[in-house]
């Protein structure tokens, strides 16, 4: 879905005086970095314990342009996500085992918020200016119900069990 100005200027992700923090955009749709961050950590995932990994190939193999994958791996480098390797034979590698590593953590770290209001976010949470009363607002709790299921599925989905379903669906 692509969001356009003219919804953006219906309040839909508009509030009053700024937009709902990108956070709040992305918490419906990931961002390219939060997907090239997925997709590099399982092709790492995916040689786990077999060295360092070349930045130029994880780039090529994963098509993601290689000064975009360097902020990325810095930044997961930075939150002991991953660990590098200077010098020939360099690269990256997980710092952390697989099924250590959940959709959550990579998420929160590259997008921010996971929920879709900000008023039902666990770790940036904002009250919401067109609510009248937070404890009586349906809206809210409906929103609270699709949080937690989101958070319960993304917390199961370790890198470890993305690449086993992966396996999985390429024998189908």
């Amino acid at each position: 879905m692509h969001w356009d100005t003219s919804i953006l200027q219906q309040g839909l992700l508009l509030s009053k005086s700024k937009i709902i923090d990108k956070k709040y955009i992305l918490a419906v749709m990931l961002s390219k970095k939060c997907k090239y961050a997925i997709h590099a950590l399982v092709y790492l995932a995916e040689r786990y314990q077999q060295g360092p990994v070349h930045i130029q190939e994880i780039a090529e193999k994963q098509h993601i342009p290689k000064k975009f994958l360097e902020a990325i791996l810095l930044e997961l480098r930075n939150a002991k996500v991953l660990n590098s390797k200077k010098g020939k034979g360099g690269g990256y590698y997980l710092f952390k085992k697989p099924e250590d590593v959940n959709l959550i953590e990579i998420i929160r770290l590259m997008d921010g918020a996971i929920a879709m209001l900000p008023c039902v976010s666990l770790n940036y949470y904002e009250a919401c200016e067109e609510c009248r009363d937070e404890k009586t607002c349906g809206i809210r709790d409906s929103f609270l119900g699709v949080r937690d299921e989101t958070l319960k599925i993304l917390r199961e989905s370790t890198l470890a069990k993305i690449v086993k379903r992966e396996k999985a669906l390429s024998k189908k």
